[in-house]
C-alpha cells in the first residue's frame, strides 16, 4: 500500500495541476470563457457605476464590502481552528500511541502520517493568509470607494477596481486551498480515495469555472457597449477639459500677469 502512494499521489497532484495551469492560461487569454474572467469584469463595471457618484451610494459601497470582509473573515477563522485542530490531534497522537489512526491509515509509518497532517495544515494555513490578505484589500478599498471623484477620471477609478479584483482574487486562492484540503483528508485512509477525489474535483471545479455559450454571447455585447458608452464619455470629457483649462488660464490672475 505504501507503494501505491509514490504513484497515485503525484498523479492525482499532477491532474490537479494541470487543471489549474490550463484554468490560468485561459484567465489570462480569454477570460470571457471563465467565472473568474466575467466577475472580474463585472466587479470592474460595478466600481465604475458607483463611484460616479460616492456621496449617494457610498452607503452600497462600504455594506457591500462588509458582506465580504465577513465572509473573508469567518473563512480564515475556519482555516485557523482546523489548523489548531490537526496540532492538537497530532500531539495527542503522538503521546498516546493510539492505534486508531494508524488502522484507519492501513499501518502507515508514523512518519508518513506526520507528513500527510503536515500538508493538511500547511493547505489550511495558505486558506487563512489568502483570505487575510483578501480582508486586506476589502477594507482598503471601503475607504477608495466613497472618495469623492469624476466619471472622466477614469485612473483612479481603475486602480480601486484593480485593487478589489485582487482582493477577490485572493479569496479564490483561498477556496483553492480549502478544495486541495479534501483529497489530502481522503489520502489518510489511502491513496486510492486520494486519486479518485482529485479527478471528480477536477471535473467539477471545470464545469464551475467555466462559462456557457449563452452567457459569453450575452457578456459579449454588454462589453461592446460599455466600450462604446466609454468611449462616448472620453470624446466628451476632454473638450470640457480643454475649456475648463482655458477658463482657469483667464480667471488666474497670476497667469494674466505673467502674459
Amino acid at each position: 500500500m505504501v507503494s501505491l502512494d509514490y504513484i497515485l499521489v503525484p498523479a492525482g497532484l499532477f491532474v490537479l495541476g494541470i487543471y489549474h495551469i490550463w484554468l490560468l492560461i485561459t484567465v489570462l487569454h480569454n477570460p470571457i470563457r471563465t467565472v473568474i474572467g466575467l466577475n472580474a469584469y463585472t466587479r470592474e463595471q460595478w466600481v465604475f457605476s458607483l463611484m460616479t457618484d460616492p456621496l449617494k451610494n457610498g452607503v452600497l459601497i462600504v455594506q457591500t464590502l462588509r458582506n465580504n470582509i465577513m465572509a473573508s473573515t469567518l473563512l480564515s477563522t475556519a482555516a485557523i481552528t482546523l489548523c489548531s485542530v490537526i496540532v492538537v490531534f497530532v500531539s495527542s497522537e503522538s503521546s498516546s500511541n493510539s492505534t486508531v489512526s494508524v488502522h484507519l491509515a492501513y499501518s502507515y509509518t508514523p512518519t508518513l502520517l506526520s507528513i500527510k497532517y503536515l500538508c493538511i495544515m500547511i493547505c489550511f494555513l495558505v486558506a487563512f493568509l489568502c483570505n487575510m490578505q483578501s480582508t486586506r484589500y476589502c477594507a482598503h478599498v471601503s475607504f477608495l470607494g466613497t472618495v469623492p471623484t469624476w466619471k472622466n477620471k477614469t485612473g483612479f477609478i481603475e486602480y480601486v477596481a484593480a485593487t478589489l479584483n485582487r482582493g477577490y482574487y485572493f479569496w479564490a486562492l483561498g477556496l483553492r486551498a480549502f478544495y486541495l484540503s479534501v483529497p489530502l483528508f481522503l489520502w489518510i485512509f489511502g491513496p486510492i480515495p486520494m486519486f479518485l477525489s482529485c479527478c471528480v474535483m477536477s471535473v467539477m471545479l471545470y464545469f464551475l469555472d467555466t462559462t456557457s455559450s449563452f452567457a459569453q454571447i450575452i457578456h459579449t455585447q454588454l462589453f461592446k457597449e460599455d466600450e462604446a458608452r466609454t468611449n462616448d464619455v472620453e470624446s466628451i470629457s476632454q473638450p470640457l477639459n480643454n475649456s475648463e483649462h482655458e477658463n482657469f488660464q483667464l480667471r488666474d490672475p497670476l497667469l494674466t500677469r505673467s502674459g
